[in-house]
């Protein structure tokens, strides 16, 4: 069985009645089951990650509606489980960044995240000035920052999710460790050139089912952006038994299977930090 770490998960769907807009992507987007926003239990989540070779998977977390069952999760197993932080408050951002960088000492936090079409009505796009102090913190702990990137399934703008605007991020910001998530459909090419002009730059296929992504990427794969993409299932929405047998069936070498599936996520979110300055 092939090692397996899945980059983005959610642990917390079932601790509050869901908004119409999410009840509406479940139901008319991904066409889920009405399972997919039920309580977690810990045994359940833990046989399904052990049956397909799951060693850890990140659990998305918000510092705006705190998550109970991340927090349980991560408690009860910090070998299995670690933290994706988001929910920040960018308008008045001091204080959630002093509440981040405390996080960090104290808990086993991957990466940080945010996303543009779902913050900020959609209207702030990533080089915006609003989002800088996010940037620098996260470069100055050496912890990477995952942004949506591609059109967002509720339906909210999506203009600000266009991966070209990472361009001038990663000129900018050079010292941050930048990961696009869920994918970059429609601008999969345009998100593929990025990957191969910056080092610092990352793709993660979450929320996407594998036998789904565009040959284009898969050629990237095998070939100059081996390192460049990581496997994420946005489980339940995706869950792991469905989404790793289509990555193992998928026309990919065993190298590039075993880098995507868990060595490219070792490597960027894993490894050990270096702060800037240090």
């Amino acid at each position: 069985m092939r090692r397996v770490v899945d980059c983005l998960a959610n642990v917390h769907f079932g601790e509050s009645e869901q908004p119409d807009w999410m009840m509406k992507v479940r139901d008319d987007y991904f066409r889920g089951p009405t399972s997919m926003y039920s309580r977690v239990d810990l045994s359940e989540m833990l046989a399904e990650m052990d049956e397909q070779g799951v060693e850890k998977a990140i659990l998305m977390y918000s510092l705006r509606q705190p998550s109970p069952t991340v927090s349980k999760f991560v408690d009860a197993r910090p070998d299995r489980f670690a933290m994706a932080v988001g929910g920040f408050d960018l308008d008045r951002p001091v204080a959630a960044l002093r509440e981040f960088s405390a996080m960090i000492d104290d808990l086993p936090v991957a990466y940080a995240c945010t996303g543009p079409g779902f913050w900020g009505d959609g209207r702030y796009r990533p080089t915006d000035g609003i989002y800088f102090p996010l940037y620098y913190k996260c470069a100055e702990l050496d912890l990477p920052l995952c942004m949506n990137t591609g059109l967002p399934g509720p339906p909210i703008p999506g203009e600000a999710q266009d991966p070209i605007h990472l361009d001038r991020v990663c000129v900018r910001f050079p010292e941050l460790r930048l990961c696009m998530v869920h994918g970059a459909d429609p601008w999969w090419d345009t998100a593929i050139r990025l990957l191969l002009k910056y080092d610092n730059l990352r793709l993660m296929t979450s929320a996407w089912s594998p036998k789904r992504l565009p040959e284009s990427l898969l050629h990237c794969m095998r070939t100059r952006g081996a390192r460049k993409v990581i496997f994420g299932s946005d489980w339940p929405v995706l869950p792991m038994r469905r989404v790793v047998p289509e990555v193992l069936a998928l026309d990919l070498p065993d190298d590039v299977l075993d880098r995507y599936l868990a060595g490219n996520a070792e490597e960027f979110f894993f490894a050990a930090r270096a702060p800037l300055g240090r």
